[in-house]
This record gives structure tokens, C-alpha cells and sequence, in this order.
């Protein structure tokens, strides 16, 4: 699915690329062309005018003549002329109203045949401006009216069409090579992009699967204890007590993890239009640590915190709270027999920082950056054991991420873990 779509995003590419070439190429041989027309056109009319002016006839229509013009043939009985300088083939014939040829002015050997063929073409298309091949040459003219007949300017042209198919080839030969550039960059940028959405789809497959899985259990626990009861509908309910206990319990399991689901759910689509509101951090600790110390001393655990007063941070009140009894509880349920928990606030470098620190296994190193994705656990036997679904720290996460700042845990295998949330303040 990816790779299609990876291939479509490729495709749409060099197709939206290549468009946006061959305008530009285009819009570029147009302008060349139109140029060397242009410049051709000129050449035509100024070495005509130059001609009428040497032959005492007078510029056509009263134009200047012909000063500063490209070179022509020059007229009979001149010797240079500073107006010209030779830049292409020029030759003028001139006919009469018949197109029968009556004079000839051209610096250059040129057959009759030759001449004749010219003006067959010249008057078949007789205008200003025109075109033709001859003998794999490139030529140009201009018709233009006499008293006698007809002046025809022929100028060879070749040159200039050559530039004109040079510039093709080179378009054509860059076009190629930028599109082969292209193509691999966008295949590599294509990839890069699409990553992200890959990750994103295989660890919502992934989160399915695991939320699936979780299910099953308790599923299966209440299914059994069902099945029992039913086997023993005899029985009095109080001699089934155990097996309601146990479809109870497992209830209030599958209630706490769809809880949890949703609250995520809610978590990633609420992060945008959350409400903060400034609050005392401190304040809010201190009564949520005061509720937990039944609980932690009834687990025969030490429990040390120092809270510095008045840090103030913008954001939920509950849902730091929330994130704080999360850390507790997991302290509380890791600590080991006899194990201590330490809760310290305070201000640093600039940050609010929470650490929650408490003795027992640890955590190897290799798990420390996996610890915060959902339904993920160190020892699942353990976990499971001990109630949770490794659901807790991907909700701390996501709520301290929504408070923009961000949680870490460091550990020391068979000493300490500590857990750090920083925050803005």
C-alpha cells in the first residue's frame, strides 16, 4: 500500500515537474525564435533599403536607409561599404511584373539554375518575409515592390536555424538529465515523507493489536466464570460467590482499560483546543501526596518529599495531578518490600522540574526510551500481576507533551528509577 503510494506521489511529481520544463522550455524557444525572426526581418529590409538608396530609388515607403545595417550584397559599382560588414550570404535579383530575372547583384558565384529555382519559390509565395530549403541550405527572403517589377532579397539563414536546433537538442538533453536528478530526489524525498505516515499506520495496527489481545483475557476470565455458574445453577449464589468475585474483577479490569483507550483518544484529538489556565503545581502535589501516604505507609514504604513552594505552571491542575499519581503509583508498586519513594519539585535551569524516585529492580537500558509507548511493559507477567496494561505512561506522556514538556526516566538496575517530568514556568 505504501509503495503505491509512494509511486503515486513520484508520479504526480515528475508529471507536475515536467509540465512546469516544457512551458518554460517552450516559452523560451518561442522568445529565441521570434528574436531571430525578428533580427532576420530587419537584416531583409535594411540591406533592401540600402540597395533602393544606392540605386538613386530612395528608401521604401521614406524610410532612413540601411545605416548601420547587417551586411548585403552590394550594389553595382560600389566598393565597401562602412554601412556593412559581412555576417551572412546575401544576393538581390530583381525581375520584372513577369518574375523573369533582369538584373543580378551578388558577391557570390551562383549558378542560373540556381537563380531561377529561387525565384520560382519567391513567386509563389511573393511577401515581405518567407522561408524555404534549397539544397540542404536554409534561406530567407523578401519580395518587395518596384517600378519594373520585383526586388528579391535572398539571405542564407542556416546559421541562424542551426542556433535554433541546438537549442533543442540542448533543452532536449537537459530535460533528460533533470529529469533523471529529479526523479531520484523526489524517489528520496517521496520515502521520507511518506515514513512518518508508515510509522504512524503500523503503530495503530500495532496499538489495535495489542488493545485486541488485552481484551481477550478478561474476556476469557468472565466466559469461564460463566460457563461455571451455569454448570451449577443448582447452587446457592453464595456458594458461587468466588466465581462472581472473579467475573466482577475482571469487569472492573476491562473498565479501567477501556478508560484508559479513550481517554488517549480523547487526549490526541483534544490536544489542539485544551483549556490552560495558570495554577500552583506545588499546591496540587502536596494535597495529592497527602492522600497517597495512607496507601504507601500501609505498603510498608518510606516516602520523602520536598516540594519547593509557590512554582505556578499553565495548564490542567487534574491532569498534573493525574500524571503525578501515575508516577506514584508505579513507584508504590515497584519499590520492593521495605522500599523507599522520594518526591522532589523544584526550579532548574530555567524549568519546573518533578522527580519521582523509588528503590527496586529497575529498569534495563535498553527499555528506557520504549517505556512510554502504549500497552508496552518490561516484564508483562509482572505487570499483569500487578494490575497494569502499560497504559499509564503513555497517558502521563501524552498529557505532559499536551503541557508542552516533556517526561524521561533514568534507572539504575537493583538501586533506584527515577521518573522526570520538565515543564515550562
Amino acid at each position: 500500500m505504501f509503495n503505491r503510494l509512494r509511486n503515486r506521489f513520484l508520479l504526480m511529481n515528475m508529471v507536475i515537474i515536467s509540465f512546469i520544463m516544457l512551458v518554460a522550455f517552450a516559452t523560451i524557444y518561442t522568445i529565441t525564435y521570434q528574436n531571430v525572426r525578428r533580427d532576420i526581418d530587419n537584416q531583409l529590409h535594411q540591406v533592401a533599403d540600402t540597395a533602393r538608396i544606392d540605386r538613386g530609388m530612395g528608401p521604401k515607403n521614406g524610410e532612413a536607409g540601411g545605416g548601420g545595417g547587417p551586411s548585403g550584397p552590394l550594389p553595382p559599382g560600389k566598393g565597401d561599404n562602412d554601412n556593412f560588414r559581412v555576417r551572412s550570404v546575401f544576393f538581390e535579383l530583381r525581375t520584372d511584373s513577369q518574375w523573369n530575372i533582369t538584373d543580378t547583384n551578388s558577391r557570390y558565384d551562383m549558378d542560373e539554375d540556381f537563380y531561377q529555382s529561387v525565384v520560382q519559390i519567391a513567386s509563389a509565395h511573393p511577401k515581405d518575409s518567407g522561408r524555404f530549403t534549397l539544397s540542404g541550405t536554409r534561406w530567407a527572403y523578401g519580395v518587395f515592390k518596384s517600378p519594373t517589377g520585383y526586388d528579391l532579397i535572398f539571405m542564407e539563414v542556416s546559421s541562424q536555424q542551426k542556433i535554433l536546433t541546438n537549442l533543442i537538442y540542448t533543452f532536449s538533453a537537459v530535460a533528460v538529465v533533470m529529469l533523471i536528478v529529479i526523479y531520484f530526489v523526489s524517489r528520496y524525498f517521496a520515502g521520507r515523507s511518506i515514513a512518518p505516515v508508515k510509522e504512524a499506520f503500523d503503530r495503530q495496527k500495532l496499538f489495535i493489536a495489542d488493545a485486541s489481545h488485552e481484551l481477550k483475557t478478561p474476556l476469557a476470565v468472565i466466559n469461564t466464570n460463566a460457563d461455571v455458574l451455569l454448570a451449577n445453577r443448582e447452587d446457592t449464589i453464595e456458594n458461587q460467590v468466588k466465581w462472581v468475585q472473579h467475573i466482577k474483577s475482571e469487569t472492573e479490569r476491562m473498565k479501567t482499560l477501556t478508560n484508559d483507550l479513550l481517554y488517549l483518544t480523547e487526549m490526541d484529538e483534544a490536544r489542539a483546543r485544551a483549556i490552560q489556565v495558570p495554577f500552583d503545581l506545588s499546591e496540587a502535589l502536596e494535597s495529592l501526596i497527602l492522600t497517597m501516604e495512607p496507601v504507601i505507609f500501609e505498603k510498608n514504604l518510606s516516602l520523602d518529599y520536598r516540594l519547593e513552594p509557590g512554582l505556578t505552571v499553565t495548564g490542567s491542575s487534574e491532569q498534573m495531578k493525574q500524571v503525578a499519581m501515575i508516577l506514584l503509583d508505579n513507584a508504590v508498586k515497584y519499590a520492593g518490600s521495605k522500599g523507599s519513594i522520594e518526591v522532589q519539585l523544584g526550579r532548574q535551569k530555567g524549568h519546573i522540574l518533578l522527580a519521582v524516585s523509588n528503590t527496586g529492580p529497575g529498569i534495563p537500558p535498553e527499555h528506557l526510551d520504549k517505556i512510554f509507548d502504549r500497552f508496552y511493559r518490561v516484564d508483562a507477567s509482572r505487570s499483569r500481576q500487578k494490575g497494569g496494561y502499560g497504559l499509564g505512561l503513555a497517558i502521563a506522556k501524552s498529557i505532559v507533551e499536551q503541557h508542552r514538556g516533556k517526561i524521561y526516566a533514568r534507572s539504575t538496575p537493583n538501586e533506584t528509577t527515577t521518573f522526570y517530568v520538565q515543564l515550562n514556568g
